[in-house]
């Protein structure tokens, strides 16, 4: 049986904030230029076998029931023959889904589509026969393509754990490291420059942020830390020195039954709460008991076992210390939190962001209570169904949290320790980032800054002021502020690398592998000056979340390219080497009916082997149109040896050139005067060479 590609979510899912139901109003040129090309690209180039709408609406419409996109567009214009299937919970209409050309509701068993539905929606004339025959014939050969008829998918769990699975998922996670910036060439930090030095590693060094959280997160094999990675590469020459410095969680952790915050015994005097559940129409006769549960908090993802049911987590607590300790509680119903039958917490209603709470994103309000080590505390949470939450995922499914930190774990000055090992050290590496629970499916970021409520980026400042050789390593998803950017020497981008995280970020850091990475999104220095600053996450109207896409094709580099340089930490396309390149002979080597084949010579003149990318922007000099000052039209990454040249050679094509014209309906390019920009980054340009085409083209669609 076969495994298909299924490429996501077409099309807009830009925001996490009611992404079930926001809807977004695009023109149809920022449709065409900047959301449906990437899917156009890989629909025509890649073939993928199947296809998954997104939640949002587009225009007015919910994209798995939107015929403009799935039939006039992707299967009309584009000729696609794949699958189309409703992301999890995303099938919003029963007959409008199937006209549009949604082939599948997911998740299995269904929720809109079931048999006496669709029977009904047929008798009433509101689809017919022919087009249940289409979305049963889209199922089927795509079942034919995977060689599934007559086979019985394994269900047995497998980890296929080998060796060049390793090397591939650490090459490709250090390969994607960007350099941005690197004074003095502190970096790298090879054994002879480090051999006999001290160095502090801070911050979270001894975290493996390895992916995002919700979709992002996959169970891997094993996760490398940098500070084992690191140990590995230098520890025989090097002395590493350690300190957390910043408590990066989101959210407190809940009570566990092997915990160090104290004891717990359930209802049966064994170790572990114990969770009851009762259905919601007899809310005083249990409906289930268990024992032994671990925690104080139990999720629904992934479970059908608290569908409309009131949960109860009851233990009796004995804390390991006296103390004011740290309670944040939630639940995605109502909730209240009893200690010794005094109400402590009552949460009226539904938490205020269902979907981040699936999810461990939830925001919770912290209090005190005091507690005496050695007394025992009957606690006691109970949480019912949420009703009303605008998720079909989510609709009725009890879900709850109690988190707790002893003060003395809580209040500790993590920082005031992470100064005092780097003043004693030769180097500091700090650490930073995003854990799951930060950036994750089903929740927005709530601030430009590196969390937690900027205890990151005081971090980095104290550390910077205690040592001033101090390398900062990012790990993040997403540009961030850097309002410590000038008080450090060094700083790397390493996004989530993946299970051998801590050995790729090493890789770079010890000059293993000369990082060739490239920015694919801007760094600015301020949020107030992204392009969807002051639009996004929209208004309600109605009950109904509306945001427009006023900027409209200027996004990213797009948009910033109209600022001055000053407003942008690092541009799109930015990346620094351990070794230099230089860039010339730019020329025009061939012209046909489709393009240009256009060339340049690199050279590697510095004293490393390295990579860098070649990046080739087109832009018109005069127009009619209000355009953007050059979009990125071709780019090759090149590996060269100290002193090595290179001709590289990169196809521009006229339809490249082209814009979407709303009035003619259809790709057009201007005659005219254009630019081709070669350069390092869309700031970065060291050559241009005019362009002519002689009278306007159409590319129709």
């Amino acid at each position: 049986m076969g495994v298909a590609a299924t490429i996501k979510h077409f099309v807009a899912n830009e925001q996490e904030t009611a992404r079930m139901s926001v809807d977004e109003t695009i023109s149809e040129r920022a449709l065409r230029e900047i959301y449906l090309r990437p899917f156009e690209i890989a629909v025509k180039e890649a073939k993928p076998w199947a296809l998954m709408t997104a939640y949002n609406k587009v225009n007015g419409t919910h994209c798995d029931s939107h015929e403009w996109l799935l039939a006039e567009v992707l299967r009309g214009e584009w000729g696609w023959k794949g699958l189309v299937m409703s992301d999890w919970g995303g099938t919003n209409s029963l007959a409008g889904g199937l006209k549009a050309g949604l082939d599948l509701e997911m998740p299995g068993p269904p929720r809109v589509r079931k048999v006496d539905a669709v029977l009904e929606a047929i008798k009433a004339g509101e689809v017919s026969e022919s087009v249940i025959d289409d979305r049963a014939r889209g199922v089927l050969e795509f079942l034919e393509k995977l060689n599934a008829f007559g086979k019985t998918a394994s269900t047995t769990e497998r980890a296929i754990d080998k060796p060049e699975h390793r090397k591939l998922i650490r090459d490709a996670g250090s390969r994607g490291i960007v350099l941005l910036k690197n004074e003095g060439a502190i970096l790298p930090l090879t054994k002879d420059k480090v051999n006999g030095k001290k160095i502090a590693l801070v911050g979270l060094a001894k975290d493996a942020l390895a992916h995002g959280g919700g979709s992002a997160g996959v169970n891997a094999h094993y996760k490398v830390t940098p500070w084992d990675a690191l140990n590995s590469a230098l520890g025989d020459s090097v002395e590493f020195t350690y300190a957390k410095g910043v408590d990066k969680a989101r959210l407190l952790p809940p009570i566990s039954k092997d915990g160090t915050s104290g004891s717990v015994i359930g209802l049966d005097g064994e170790n572990g709460f114990t969770r009851i559940l009762y259905d919601v129409n007899s809310p005083d006769t249990p409906d289930s008991t268990l024992h032994g549960f671990a925690l104080s908090a139990y999720s629904p993802l992934g479970s059908q076992e608290s569908l409309w049911k009131i949960l109860e987590i009851v233990g009796d607590f004995t804390p390991a210390e006296t103390g004011n300790h740290y309670i944040a509680c939630s639940g995605i119903g109502s909730t209240q939190v009893f200690i010794n039958d005094d109400k402590i917490f009552e949460q009226e209603g539904n938490c205020t962001d269902p979907m981040g709470a699936l999810f461990g994103a939830m925001t919770e309000e912290e209090f005190t209570y005091a507690f005496t080590a050695g007394t025992t505390y009957r606690i006691r949470i109970r949480t019912i169904p949420p009703t009303n939450v605008g998720s079909k995922i989510l609709e009725g499914r009890s879900g709850v949290r109690m988190g707790f930190s002893l003060a003395s774990i809580h209040d500790a000055d993590l920082e005031g320790e992470a100064v005092r090992v780097a003043k004693d050290a030769d180097l500091a590496i700090v650490f930073t980032g995003h854990d799951p629970q930060w950036e994750t499916e089903g929740r927005d970021q709530d601030s430009f800054h590196l969390p937690r409520q900027g205890s990151q980026d005081s971090l980095i400042t104290a550390v910077a002021k205690a040592n001033r050789n101090t390398i900062v390593v990012n790990s993040t998803g997403v540009a961030v502020a850097m309002p410590w950017l000038e008080e450090v020497p060094a700083l790397l981008q390493t996004w989530f690398p993946g299970q051998e995280c801590g050995n790729a970020i090493a890789d770079v850091l010890t000059g293993a592998l000369n990082p060739e990475g490239h920015l694919p999104v801007t760094f600015p220095k301020r949020l107030e000056d992204a392009p969807a600053y002051g639009n996004f996450p929209g208004d309600y109207v109605q009950g109904q979340l509306k945001v427009q896409y006023a900027e409209g094709v200027f996004i990213g580099y797009r948009h910033y390219d109209r600022l001055t340089r000053d407003k942008v930490n690092f541009p799109f396309g930015y990346g620094l080497s351990y070794t230099d390149f230089e860039v010339e002979g730019a020329k025009i080597t061939e012209h046909s009916k489709d393009g240009y084949t256009v060339a340049a010579t690199i050279q590697n003149t510095g004293r490393q082997p390295g990579g860098m990318v070649l990046q080739v922007y087109a832009g018109k000099t005069d127009t009619s149109v209000d355009h953007p000052l050059k979009v990125l039209v071709a780019f090759q990454k090149v590996r060269l040896s100290p002193g090595e040249r290179q001709v590289v050679q990169l196809p521009v094509r006229l339809r490249d050139l082209a814009y979407f014209d709303e009035k003619s309906h259809g790709w057009t390019a201007e005659a005219g005067q254009y630019k081709l920009y070669f350069g390092t980054s869309a700031a970065d340009i060291l050559q241009t060479i005019p362009i002519t085409i002689d009278e306007r083209l159409s590319f129709g669609l």
